[in-house]
């Protein structure tokens, strides 16, 4: 069922699907350099496990529903492309991470999708129960992993400034989340609106915090790459998956390091060099 009868649902509907291909396609210009360095550097696979098993989930959920093809085909290209990100991650990453991403991917996305498959079919035996079960499964899974932007938003406050935090990138998920709203609510479909309404309360803020910080120069925190581990999970949506805030913030910092390292190098060997002179 395409809604090809309804105009709105069925423009909504693409236009949802568009916003939240630009979002899935956000981390290739990440693996890219993953694949031209030979590593992955300090991020973690867990955002893209869990962006994984989120799509599996809204097409099992679609399905069920008596085929909301608009759904299933965004998120069918989004295990596409978290699939081909997992497998970039674990060719260039450490033998431990590869170890540990590989049994990420065999408790949520074989184990979980096997779980929650057999439990709406023991537990809810109509086909209107059964919606209903995997649809607030689908809500709990998307809300929670909203909470993933206070991170993010506590490092801009700490810093005093956005450098961390992309506008472009918070103002695309926030887009797809009003659309896919707009989408649910057409549809009077409360498990697809209610996760999108949580991403939109965030989204504003993030813009909020941004107007309010954009003209302030970067601070160097140095309690920042403590709170690394903080910084690890990623923003997902329903229906759209990913926010890659994160792991730009940890490529950026990643860099600046780097390029601190760079710098101090000549510094180190100037001083050596004097020593010997002297």
């Amino acid at each position: 069922m395409v809604h090809r009868d309804n105009t709105a649902i069925f423009v909504v509907g693409i236009l949802g699907n568009i916003a939240s291909f630009f979002c899935f396609i956000a981390p290739v210009s990440i693996f890219y350099q993953v694949c031209k360095k030979k590593t992955t550097g300090g991020f973690q696979s867990a955002p893209y496990v869990a962006a994984l098993f989120s799509a599996m989930l809204w097409i099992f959920y679609a399905y069920i529903k008596t085929g909301e093809m608009l759904i299933i085909t965004i998120n069918a290209f989004g295990c596409v492309i978290e699939t081909i990100y997992l497998v970039i991650y674990t060719t260039y990453c450490s033998k431990k991470a590869r170890i540990f991403t590989l049994k990420l991917i065999g408790l949520f996305n074989l184990g979980g999708i096997c779980l929650v498959i057999i439990l709406t079919h023991v537990l809810a035996k109509e086909r209107t129960e059964r919606i209903e079960l995997l649809g607030w499964i689908c809500v709990v899974l998307s809300t929670s992993v909203f909470a993933a932007p206070l991170s993010v938003m506590r490092v801009v406050i700490r810093t005093k400034s956005v450098e961390f935090m992309p506008f472009t990138l918070s103002l695309l998920l926030t887009t797809s989340a009003i659309i896919w709203l707009c989408y649910g609510i057409l549809l009077k479909d409360i498990f697809v609106t209610l996760p999108n309404f949580v991403g939109i309360t965030f989204g504003t803020i993030q813009m909020v915090l941004y107007a309010i910080y954009r003209k302030n120069k970067p601070v160097n925190d140095q309690k920042l790459p403590e709170h690394k581990d903080d910084m690890n999970e990623n923003q997902l949506q329903v229906v759209v998956i990913p926010l890659q805030n994160v792991v730009d913030i940890e490529t950026t910092m990643e860099n600046k390091e780097e390029k601190k390292q760079e710098e101090t190098k000549p510094s180190e060997g100037n001083q050596v060099q004097q020593q010997k002179e002297g």
